[in-house]
């Protein structure tokens, strides 16, 4: 079994940039033949695209309408139809038989046969839609830049979250954690998960709109891209820029498994080498100056997915793809049987949707309780005791004044001791009495109708 990716290796003077797709397609062998391709559509565009976790098949969408399922195994389309309405983005669910599309005014499920399954009414005018595919919730955000995650398998809405910052367009999420971002007009990028309303991380990135987000596949790298024509990679663990490139007007970036980032600017992409973002690895340059929409890296393959304004094509990027597969996460070759039994496991493995959080280590500790703990009556009444017993066995010292060591006053002395122990645990327990009075007095001082508006952190 093959266990490192191959790389395009110059020799001497040589750029790895040079390199164009026919040169590359001459050199490899038949079955990475297959995978350069181009599927000219031109009244139909601009495409979008989505691949399964297995890469196998592939989902592509048109602005007017057009919608199509490949395997790209065999090249042969599984459904191929035309829903005459808006299509704006799709996204595969848990495997390549359901999917879902983001029309103009609603987001539909459909299946494999292209029938329509459901109807999403609450989600609105869906821009951008995502899949988090360990809780089986489908995300949106849409027009007035509402933010919705829903369970697939319940048809609960968990959560549903104004953003605040207008329109956007700009929807990711980090595999590493689960936890989308999405990018607005302020230059700015928000952090979110299902439970919280309110923004996990708020982070000003550009000066001015963020128009792509790609998270690295260890979830410690973001890259962003903005009209201030930068390119910003940012380490998330201390969230400080790494470095700032200039990339022009990015409208699509997407990193591969095995970290290349690729960036689409017009009809131009170029792939940045994972050692050194600040180096080109590749370039491609689009026939006919064909607008790019959507670059996408194909999961277990060298492949990298364009779709622009005529249609959709696949160029050969060496050394992008993770070489080896574990068939227990995602298996390219699977029968029937198999996906099947892996669509069971996946629905019992389904985690909560509060599992979700910015470091995912944290899941499993205990967290340190901030309030400290009464001790109980018992433990009271044993150190009052103990007190008591070492005030009795406290030994004064002899003192040569003429009548101060009578037993009398040795025992007022003792007794004394023991008194003073007692009184420290009663005056104790009378503040906490007197602090709950006071509480209540401040309650009951107000009227009635203005009790339940007293802060609690005022009293």
């Amino acid at each position: 079994m093959q266990t490192e990716e191959g790389r395009l290796e110059p020799e001497g003077l040589e750029k790895t940039w040079r390199f164009n797709q026919q040169s590359i397609a001459n050199e490899v062998d038949v079955a990475s033949r297959k995978n350069q391709f181009d599927l000219v559509l031109p009244d139909l565009g601009p495409y979008t695209l989505d691949y399964t976790s297995s890469g196998r098949y592939m989902l592509s969408a048109g602005r007017k309408g057009h919608l199509s399922i490949i395997d790209l195994h065999t090249l042969k389309p599984i459904k191929d139809m035309q829903v005459r309405e808006t299509v704006r983005d799709v996204v595969f669910l848990h495997n390549e038989l359901f999917f879902a599309a983001a029309h103009k005014k609603y987001t539909y499920i459909y299946n494999r046969a292209g029938t329509e399954l459901h109807c999403l009414k609450e989600h609105g005018a869906v821009l951008k839609l995502q899949f988090l595919k360990n809780h089986f919730l489908l995300s949106s955000i849409n027009k007035s830049g509402h933010l919705h995650y829903q369970d697939i398998t319940t048809g609960q809405m968990i959560g549903n979250y104004r953003s605040g910052l207008g329109r956007s367009d700009v929807l990711q999420l980090n595999p590493y954690n689960n936890v989308l971002a999405s990018g607005h007009s302020g230059g700015t990028v928000r952090m979110w998960k299902p439970t919280s309303q309110a923004q996990l991380v708020e982070m000003l990135c550009h000066r001015g709109p963020v128009t792509a987000i790609a998270f690295h596949p260890n979830g410690h790298l973001m890259a962003t891209a903005g009209m201030d024509k930068k390119l910003k990679i940012w380490d998330l663990r201390k969230y400080d820029v790494v470095q700032t490139l200039p990339a022009g007007l990015a409208k699509s970036i997407d990193f591969s498994q095995k970290g290349m980032l690729a960036t689409s600017t017009g009809s131009f992409v170029q792939v940045l080498d994972s050692q050194d973002y600040s180096r080109r690895y590749m370039i491609h340059t689009m026939a006919k100056g064909y607008q790019i929409n959507k670059v996408l890296f194909r999961p277990y393959e060298d492949v990298l997915g364009i779709g622009h304004s005529s249609g959709l094509s696949s160029i050969l990027i060496p050394g992008s793809g993770e070489p080896n597969f574990d068939s227990w996460v995602a298996n390219p070759y699977e029968t029937v049987k198999q996906r099947r039994e892996t669509e069971v496991r996946v629905l019992l493995d389904k985690l909560p949707p509060e599992s979700i959080m910015l470091d995912p280590t944290q899941i499993g500790n205990l967290r340190n309780s901030r309030k400290k703990e009464k001790p109980a009556k018992e433990e009271i009444e044993a150190e009052k005791e103990a007190a008591v017993a070492a005030a009795k066995n406290v030994s004064l010292k002899k003192k040569k004044t003429k009548g101060r060591r009578k037993p009398s006053k040795v025992a007022r002395k003792k007794q004394e001791g023991i008194e003073q122990a007692k009184r420290s645990f009663v005056e104790q327990n009378e503040d906490g009495v007197m602090k709950k009075k006071k509480k209540q007095k401040r309650v009951t001082d107000t009227s009635i109708a203005l009790q339940p508006f007293v802060s609690r952190k005022a009293t």
